[in-house]
């Protein structure tokens, strides 16, 4: 079975307010990147990718009158992809959903959320993933009201060979100062920003815990716009949020390797153009982590870098696909599951 996760930068400007794809030659949300080019490009990655099931992060609005379920299956039918069937949980106010989209021929999927329901006062106890958390992250007899502004998706599946899995799609708060102009504010926001995502990590490894203590198989995917030794604020707090919620549990090879090996090469998943438009930053920010009853089940971990992935490399017309569709690049996991 192969498992995808997939952040598409803008999907929800790809689709009008019926949720049907805008092919034309407007300009997306990508830098010089028109609506039809980048559905266009979306088209081939996806099909390319060939998945059973596909967490897509930054998934099409979910509001009064949009569905990200109706925009995303018109897109797999648009496209001819066996990923036809869409699902999301909690949806939120910033026009980036989470959601998976499966063969329904491969997996059985429905939300289930878990946690007590907390109210505007939240709870110490990892309440579910739409209330607020309440934590003292600095030590200063203060709690701290957190909230996630994209609720994790929590899934049950079952594949078609009867296996029973726990699967969660995050996208952890983003560490980037918007709309900061000075260096102090930038430096305050950056900050702030860390706590929350920490928080936000602490609280998700919570509930990894209760998952791995009654005995579940566990998948997370997602963006957690974070990795070891990304910035300098980190070592305000000792640890990335990426190995809180590893912990010495959860695996991934990718998240491993750059605790192991803070120099020389180093995975990517995504690559962001930088002021001017010369050079590019490149980040590892997209993972997929496994319970320890499933790495022995022949996981192949692989990032679609359209340079680094000699497949991907050799392929022009995926190549282009592939820096066309998003600032992001696909991760896959091949599991005998």
């Amino acid at each position: 079975m192969r498992l995808a996760t997939y952040n598409v930068e803008w999907f929800a400007n790809l689709f009008d307010t019926h949720d049907r794809l805008i092919v034309d030659d407007g300009w997306s949300g990508r830098h010089n990147i028109t609506r039809a080019a980048q559905i266009e490009a979306l088209g081939k990655v996806f099909t390319a990718l060939d998945a059973d099931a596909i967490m897509v992060i930054e998934a099409p609005n979910t509001g009064r009158r949009q569905s990200c379920v109706r925009a995303l299956e018109g897109f797999a039918a648009t496209f001819g992809l066996r990923t036809c069937k869409a699902l999301t949980g909690f949806t939120n106010d910033t026009h980036q959903e989470i959601a998976l989209l499966y063969d329904p021929d491969a997996v059985q999927a429905h939300h289930d959320p878990q946690g007590a329901i907390s109210g505007k006062k939240g709870s110490t106890d990892a309440p579910r993933f739409d209330g607020t958390f309440r934590i003292d992250l600095d030590i200063d007899a203060t709690e701290d009201l957190v909230r996630f502004s994209k609720p994790p998706l929590e899934l049950s599946l079952r594949t078609a060979a009867g296996t029973v899995v726990r699967m969660i799609g995050a996208h952890l708060k983003s560490k980037a100062p918007h709309g900061a102009r000075t260096k102090d504010a930038v430096m305050r926001v950056s900050i702030a920003n860390r706590r929350k995502q920490l928080a936000q990590a602490i609280w998700l490894r919570a509930r990894i815990d209760a998952h791995l203590k009654g005995g579940e198989s566990l998948i997370l995917l997602g963006d957690l716009n974070d990795g070891p030794g990304l910035d300098e604020y980190e070592k305000l707090f000792g640890r990335s949020s990426v190995e809180i919620i590893l912990g010495d549990t959860l695996f991934d090879p990718h998240a491993q390797a750059a605790l192991g090996h803070r120099f020389g090469v180093r995975h990517a998943t995504a690559r962001f153009g930088r002021p001017g438009g010369e050079r590019f930053l490149q980040a590892l920010l997209d993972y997929i982590m496994v319970s320890p009853d499933l790495t022995d089940r022949g996981g192949i971990w692989r990032i679609w870098h359209p340079f680094d992935d000699a497949e991907c490399w050799k392929i022009p017309e995926l190549r282009a696909a592939l820096l066309m569709a998003s600032d992001h690049f696909p991760v896959t996991l091949d599991i005998d599951i």
